[in-house]
């Protein structure tokens, strides 16, 4: 699995979480909402120091991370965040790996 950040996206985080470099920006699964891969879970995300990474990609000093409870949600697929640029929220795309 990776995870894949696209520049609107990068823009999005520095804009609206403020993220810097050295910050970690966690994705997780939340109970509740929908998503491709899983009924009644949806994708989450925070700002905060990680516990046990499973997967992780740096940009620009900021690092995008999985932990390894969570790793479950995303089922052998990649992580691509985009941005819906009518709505100026970010946009989660699953492909298999």
């Amino acid at each position: 699995m990776k995870i894949v950040i696209s520049d609107d996206a990068m823009k999005w985080f520095h804009e609206e979480m403020e993220a810097e470099q050295g910050d970690y920006i966690k994705f997780f699964a939340r109970y509740g909402g929908s998503s491709p891969l899983h009924d009644g879970f949806s994708l989450g995300i925070t700002k905060e120091n990680p516990d046990e990474i499973a997967v992780e990609t740096e940009m620009e000093g900021i690092h995008f991370y999985v932990e390894n409870r969570d790793f479950w949600f995303f089922d052998d697929h990649d992580l691509h965040v985009d941005i819906d640029q009518q709505l100026n929220e970010l946009t989660y795309t699953y492909e298999k790996a």
